[in-house]
């Protein structure tokens, strides 16, 4: 909504990021009320904002639709990550803003081809994109978010993170015994919140991380959760193509 120049009157919050996209700026946040988190959204504090208009997500608001329509009319997308260039259209309809829509994401769609286009050797360059959780560590496949936006730039992936035996190709799950399966010649790392940073911190000190050869070449780089995880938007994809550019151009 923001990406479209819409200001919501309200919005739930991630639960352990307990924020909304702070790449936004505060000017654009300050006058949005909070109604609970994702999974458990507040219905009262909803209905008192007496919205126009209620965007959501079957995948984590389904039991909550036909409350949530009684307030306003209700617009939820099937499913989340792999999807999220429909669901941004899907939105964009629903604000009356579907040509900006299209504009906004084809305009985003260019800017990583032609970024992949200037590397020259983009599909021969193994991407990794780890994130802590708390109590488990992540790679993320082809079709997740962050995977998708790299796979748009032509980008590789590292073998393991293709999840090709996987019918679930958004991410595989990794313990800190077997953190030497997480490397690439570049590594994106991102955390879920204060506790699964602290286990970061703690994973990353040890020698199977420091063994890795893109730590070792110092390629592994600390990037935004909300950016790179949970922003899943036309903003946030951009947002990924800057850190692209930032570290992999040099």
């Amino acid at each position: 909504a923001l990406s479209l120049g819409v200001t919501p009157v309200g919005a739930a919050v991630a639960g352990e990021a307990r924020s909304w996209p702070t790449y936004f700026g505060e000017d654009k946040l300050a006058g949005i009320k909070e109604v609970g988190v994702l999974t458990e959204p507040d219905l009262e504090a909803i209905n008192a904002l007496k919205p126009d208009l209620i965007l959501g997500s079957k995948f984590r608001q389904e039991k909550f639709y036909d409350e949530l329509s009684a307030i306003a009319p209700t617009v939820f997308t099937e499913k989340v990550g792999i999807t999220w260039k429909e669901n941004f259209l899907l939105d964009g309809k629903a604000l009356g803003k579907e040509q900006e829509a299209k504009d906004l994401l084809a305009a985003y769609e260019a800017r990583a081809k032609e970024f992949g286009a200037k590397l020259g050797d983009a599909a021969s360059r193994k991407v990794s994109i780890v994130r802590f959780m708390p109590g488990n560590i992540r790679v993320y496949g082809p079709e997740s978010f962050s995977g998708i936006v790299i796979g748009d730039t032509g980008l590789g992936r590292p073998e393991r993170q293709m999840l090709a035996n996987k019918d679930d190709k958004r991410f595989d799950l990794v313990s800190p015994e077997r953190v030497g399966e997480v490397d690439g010649d570049v590594i994106f790392v991102t955390a879920y919140g204060e506790k699964a940073a602290a286990e970061q911190a703690k994973v990353t000190a040890g020698s199977l991380w420091k063994n890795l050869s893109a730590v070792k070449a110092n390629k592994a780089h600390v990037v935004s959760d909300e950016v790179w995880m949970t922003g899943i938007g036309v903003g946030a994809a951009n947002k990924i193509l800057d850190d692209l550019e930032k570290y992999l151009s040099a």
